[in-house]
């Protein structure tokens, strides 16, 4: 699947708790302005409750033709037929779910460090979200200090499927993202709370595909 992930240049992550407007819209309007790909995030509700979101984030996407990607959870994943997965650091390994999904689902891994990016790619994941790269408001306390520009260029060096940059990107800075080697940018904030989502999408997008033109 790494030949279709390295045309991600929009990756949006919706997030329920940042907008009142919901999963299912922030995904056709995030859609709409361009989104490549749309990883289902949500932390707080019940797996019946994410299968029901689910099903129709997955008509949509798939009418759409645009991939879709659940967060942590493998199991709704295969419920869903998602086209992949996104496992942190502590979800299950990526060996393992690559047993499980077979070759042609994607599987994506975070990381921090040019080694744990490295050792994501041994296991078989189709791409590496790193980050933080920049920083973001409303950090967990846990979250490691933003890593700057430096870290996008040294994952690019070590590794060899696309690399999406995450963490406090928005307009100002997605383009030097890009131009530090990454293959795409990871969003949640700078598009899930901005007024016009399907604006906000299409500005991103723009902004680092222009080196396409």
């Amino acid at each position: 699947m790494t030949n279709g992930v390295r045309q991600w240049r929009l990756y949006v992550i919706t997030d329920a708790t940042l907008s009142a407007r919901g999963h299912l819209e922030v995904t056709k309007q995030a859609i709409a302005g361009g989104a490549d790909a749309i990883q289902f995030r949500e932390k707080h509700m019940s797996a019946m409750e994410m299968f029901r979101i689910g099903q129709s984030l997955r008509k949509h996407t798939r009418d759409a033709g645009v991939d879709f990607i659940v967060n942590d959870r493998l199991d709704l994943a295969l419920a869903l037929e998602a086209d992949g997965v996104h496992l942190g650091q502590e979800d299950l390994p990526i060996s393992v779910a690559r047993e499980i999904l077979g070759p042609e689902k994607i599987i994506g891994g975070s990381a921090r460090t040019p080694e744990e990016a490295s050792v994501i790619e041994d296991k078989g994941a189709d791409y590496v979200g790193v980050g933080p790269v920049f920083e973001a408001r409303d950090v967990k306390p846990d979250t490691i200090a933003p890593q700057g520009i430096d870290l996008i260029q040294k994952v690019c060096e070590r590794v060899s499927i696309p690399v999406i940059a995450i963490g406090g990107i928005h307009r100002e800075n997605a383009r030097a993202v890009t131009q530090a080697g990454a293959g795409g940018i990871a969003v949640i904030r700078a598009v899930v709370t901005a007024p016009d989502i399907q604006k906000a999408a299409r500005e991103l997008k723009e902004l680092v595909s222009e080196e396409e033109v």
